[in-house]
């Protein structure tokens, strides 16, 4: 099924709605178009399209709901996922925290779909992978990537009026790069709305220099270091800090952001001053969907303002439990830095470490939000502002929090799954264990 403009997608739904016999009714239509290509070993491996086109009906009787997917869309399909999802809801036991449906929102626009994205072509994935295959080859080292992009759409509607659709197009590209002697490794990633902006050839010349760089790596003593963080080696943790500032749980005691004997932080200082956090669907450089799953509209929302926390996020029934605005989940990131370079930040370090990766990261207590996780894709050690050899991985056990309070630098904030971040110049970052992993 071809993607659906705005008013294909109104008129799905609003047949939808029309077999509706529930007390409240909502429907949210998905779809996608995207090609991808992969490549192993220096040569190309797959190469695929993908079409898929979703809608998803709940309907529900007093706090009674049921939910049908179908990915059929002619008329007698359309009512017999309503009827089924009626059928459902009539089962279903009482959900003690719904809420009913949202009455009409405004929604602000945020510019996601590029036409360079929309009509890329199978020809322009195979060039971008040949630009990081054959650099590669003539070095001796081994490239294995993926590229992926999609044109896509999400709407949807309910049974009280409230209508949104948002079109975005993406485009996806990553690549590791390897010693053919097995003991280095480079890795690099890009994600853009507008391909224009994506230079594979240029991003694969980074993993490159980073395999060769870090061949033959020494063993350091685990510890306590100075280090210069890329955008690749903090995104997770920092990740993990987005994602933890709900609200609730903050409010009973199971967050980062609980006080000790009741309450939250909130309005408390938690971070360094230097430290300014975030969302914004409509930001250029990394528009998201103005609203989210249940039709909330996104607005630019300030979480964190000079180490000082300003919101947390609500559901819709927590909101309506407290009193208090539904800040949504934001759908980006972006953390506010200067001017700086990773290379201007090597410059300055007399003593430390450059992490170009983090990656397996997992929570060990999630009230402290102390993590763990292991460098990987190039770990270097820096002496009187330059980089001077490889060094063989760690395991880390750090908290973002702690993080964020040990900041000597902010650099300029680059994209990175879809947020912004700056890369950092941290203190005291806590390395545990030697890991022989490359």
């Amino acid at each position: 099924m071809a993607l659906l403009t705005q008013d294909q997608a109104r008129d799905i739904l609003k047949k939808v709605m029309s077999y509706s016999k529930a007390e409240e009714c909502e429907a949210n239509l998905n779809g996608s178009v995207g090609g991808n290509l992969r490549y192993a070993r220096n040569t190309v491996t797959t190469s695929g399209v993908q079409n898929d086109t979703t809608l998803v009906v709940q309907s529900s009787y007093g706090k009674k709901t049921g939910t049908t997917t179908i990915n059929e869309f002619d008329d007698a399909s359309l009512e017999k996922a309503v009827r089924r999802s009626e059928e459902l809801a009539q089962l279903a036991p009482e959900n003690p925290e719904y809420m009913n449906m949202l009455e009409p929102q405004t929604y602000s626009t945020a510019h996601a779909y590029f036409e360079s994205t929309a009509n890329l072509t199978p020809e322009y994935r195979a060039q971008a992978a040949a630009s990081s295959i054959k650099p590669c080859r003539a070095k001796n080292l081994t490239a294995a990537g993926f590229l992926q992009n999609s044109v896509s759409f999400q709407a949807m509607m309910n049974t009280k009026g409230l209508f949104a659709y948002h079109p975005q197009t993406d485009v996806n590209f990553s690549v590791t790069v390897r010693s053919n002697d097995g003991t280095g490794s480079g890795y690099v990633t890009r994600d853009e709305n507008d391909v224009a902006k994506l230079d594979a050839a240029a991003a694969s010349q980074i993993a490159l220099e980073k395999a060769e760089g870090s061949r033959n790596p020494v063993a350091i003593e685990p510890g306590k270091y100075t280090v210069i963080l890329e955008p690749a080696a903090s995104i997770e943790l920092l990740q993990n800090m987005f994602f933890s500032m709900d609200a609730r749980q903050a409010e009973e005691g199971r967050s980062f952001l609980a006080k000790p004997g009741g309450g939250t932080k909130l309005g408390e200082k938690l971070v360094d001053e230097r430290i300014t956090i975030y969302s914004d669907p409509t930001h250029a450089e990394v528009p998201a969907a103005p609203w989210n799953g249940d039709g909330r509209p996104r607005e630019h929302t300030v979480w964190i303002e000079k180490g000082v926390v300003q919101n947390l996020y609500y559901s819709r029934y927590w909101a309506h439990k407290k009193g208090v605005k539904a800040i949504p989940f934001p759908a980006n990131g972006v953390m506010e830095g200067g001017t700086a370079t990773v290379a201007d930040m090597v410059r300055d370090t007399k003593k430390g470490i450059l992490v170009s990766r983090t990656w397996y990261i997992r929570m060990v207590d999630p009230q402290t939000l102390l993590l763990t996780g292991l460098t990987r894709d190039g770990l270097f050690y820096v002496e009187n502002g330059k980089v001077k050899h490889a060094i063989k991985n760690f395991r880390f056990n750090e908290s973002p929090v702690i993080m964020l309070n040990n900041v000597e630098a902010l650099g300029k904030p680059e994209r990175i799954n879809g947020n912004l971040i700056p890369p950092m110049l941290i203190r005291d970052f806590t390395f545990t264990s030697l890991s022989e992993a490359v």
